[in-house]
C-alpha cells in the first residue's frame, strides 16, 4: 500500500506520518526531511535550496523528483514492499504525475488530505518546534514536548528558520495557487480522502486508520481472488 498525505504547510502531515508509520509499518519519504538533510551537510544543492527555502519559495520540481528517485533507488526491497508514504511530495500536478510513473508496480492506493483555515496554519507553524535529535516535532501551543513524550530534553528543540509569519503567508499562498488544484486529480481516480485537519491529533488520525484499514482489508480481500 502506497500513500500520500497531502495538505497545506502547518496542516500536522509530519505527525500524522509519523503515527502511521508507526502503526502500519510503512517507509515514509518526506521531501522536507530530504531537503532539510541537503541543507544540513551544506552541499552546493542545499545552500541552494536554502535561499529558495527562506524566500517562501518552493523547490524546483527536477530537484524534488531527482531527490525523490534517489530515495527510491537507495530503498532495500524489502522497505518498499512496507509499502511507502509520501509527505510533502506531490505538491503540484507535474510531480503528482511522475510519482504515478515512478510507483508504476504499487501504484498510490489513497491520498489523505487535511483541512485546516490560514489561521491554524499561522498559529501552528509559529509554535512549531523539532528535536534535532530525533527529529520528532512538536507545538509549544497543541502538543508541547515533556518528559513523558520526549527524552531527549529541551536543548535539542529547535525553530526552522523559515518559521515566520511572512514566510508561512507566502506559502500558504503559493500552496492555493500550485498544491491545491491536484486534488482534483486525485479526485478523478477516486482514492481521495477528506479529513477535517483542525481536530485535536488523536482523533485525526483514529479517522486515518479508521480509512487505511478499510483499505487494507479491501486489497487483501481482492488480491486473495487473483
Amino acid at each position: 500500500m502506497n500513500i500520500v498525505l497531502f495538505g497545506p504547510p502547518g496542516s500536522g502531515k509530519g505527525t500524522q506520518a509519523d503515527n502511521i508509520v508507526q502503526n502500519f509499518n510503512l517507509f515514509k519519504i518526506s521531501t522536507g526531511d530530504l531537503l532539510r538533510e541537503e541543507i544540513k551537510n551544506k552541499t552546493n544543492l542545499g545552500i541552494k535550496i536554502k535561499e529558495i527555502i527562506e524566500k517562501g519559495l518552493l523547490v524546483s520540481d527536477n530537484i524534488v523528483n531527482e531527490l525523490i528517485k534517489k530515495v527510491l533507488s537507495n530503498l532495500k526491497k524489502e522497505s518498499v514492499k512496507k509499502g511507502l508514504i509520501f509527505d510533502g511530495y506531490p505538491r503540484n500536478l507535474k510531480q503528482a504525475e511522475n510519482l504515478d510513473k515512478i510507483t508504476d508496480v504499487d501504484k498510490i492506493s489513497c491520498v489523505l488530505n487535511l483541512k485546516v483555515e490560514k489561521e491554524i496554519i499561522i498559529k501552528r507553524i509559529l509554535g512549531r518546534q523539532m528535536c534535532t535529535n530525533c527529529g520528532l516535532i512538536f507545538n509549544e501551543y497543541f502538543n508541547p514536548a515533556s518528559k513523558s513524550n520526549h527524552k531527549c530534553g529541551s536543548s535539542f528543540l529547535k525553530k526552522r528558520s523559515d518559521d515566520n509569519e511572512k514566510t508561512i503567508a507566502e506559502r500558504y499562498e503559493t500552496y492555493l495557487d500550485i498544491t491545491l488544484p491536484i486534488l482534483d486529480f486525485y479526485k478523478r481516480q477516486k482514492i481521495l480522502y477528506e479529513i477535517n485537519g483542525k481536530e485535536e491529533i488523536g482523533e485525526i488520525f483514529r479517522k486515518i486508520r479508521v480509512i487505511i484499514t478499510s483499505l487494507q482489508a479491501w486489497l487483501c480481500k481482492t488480491y486473495s481472488y487473483k
